[in-house]
């Protein structure tokens, strides 16, 4: 994987900063895994304006990924690797051995035309899903299930991935992409290695249209605006807009909203870095 810097012969050009899709083998989806998508533009069902800033974005079609990854002892082989328009990790098409096709999330390294598995018999190695219980120690690994048979909610974005720490009984301890250290059940699942695209954090989009395009419609400052709009808005000239917080005055930077009786907090070992 890399990226590309374009040259400078337009404004919006001069700081872009583009993937240069090494890893990509086909701009070509499989249609028998694609469903369409239907967009809100962020009102619900009366028509009112709920989710401020979503509008408009380029048409997507949905990829359905196989986050279970629940057909055990079958070796599938990886056919192609492609760009979804829905997620920041790339996704591989695997061709099971009884014809079945599926989409799955690309760990790091995967190639065209390498055997994947899932399931305990399956070998440690990068692609293949494993029980947390039959995964050895200090491995990293992404796409992990919380619950049992739940399928993949944690580590899944671009170059995420997790750190197989400790086992006691029927408890693992993982340290997570966010810092935060937390115990897991053995018998849910995870991916060995990390999660592809790592370079989709140096890409700059050059351009607010480019936000446009992704969905996105811009959005006005609190401290512009007039205070019955916002907390920090209202003042003579440029105003700091005091202490910094949400439109529902709720305080920002810092301030902990995560609920103290919240039912996971026992499995949080030690919480994430500030």
């Amino acid at each position: 994987m890399s990226v590309r810097k374009l040259k400078p012969v337009t404004p919006a050009q001069r700081f872009r900063v583009v993937n240069g899709f090494d890893a990509i083998t086909t701009d070509k989806p499989e249609k028998s895994l694609l469903v369409p998508k239907k967009r809100s533009g962020g009102r619900n069902n009366t028509g009112k304006m709920t989710v401020r800033h979503r509008g408009g974005g380029h048409k997507k079609k949905y990829r359905i990924i196989d986050f279970k990854r629940n057909k055990f002892d079958i070796t599938a082989e990886v056919k192609s690797i492609e760009y979804d328009p829905n997620r920041t990790a790339f996704i591989a098409l695997v061709e099971y051995a009884d014809g079945e096709k599926r989409y799955i999330i690309a760990p790091h390294g995967l190639q065209v035309g390498q055997s994947v598995s899932s399931g305990e018999s399956a070998s440690p190695e990068v692609g293949n899903t494993l029980p947390i219980s039959n995964i050895p120690l200090g491995t990293i690994i992404s796409c992990i299930e919380l619950s049992p048979g739940a399928g993949a909610v944690m580590a899944r974005s671009a170059g995420a991935f997790a750190q197989l720490m400790a086992r006691d009984g029927k408890w693992a301890t993982i340290k997570l992409p966010s810092g935060e250290t937390r115990s897991i059940m053995t018998v849910c699942t995870a991916t060995i290695g990390a999660v592809s695209n790592s370079d989709h954090q140096l890409l700059v989009s050059g351009k607010a249209g480019r936000s446009r395009w992704l969905g996105r419609r811009p959005r006005t400052r609190p401290v512009a605006m007039n205070p019955v709009d916002h907390p920090m808005g209202g003042g003579e000239g440029r105003a700091s807009g005091g202490h910094p917080r949400s439109r529902n005055g709720i305080p920002a930077k810092g301030f902990r909203t995560r609920s103290k009786t919240k039912s996971s907090n026992k499995f949080i070992i030690e919480r994430r870095k500030k």
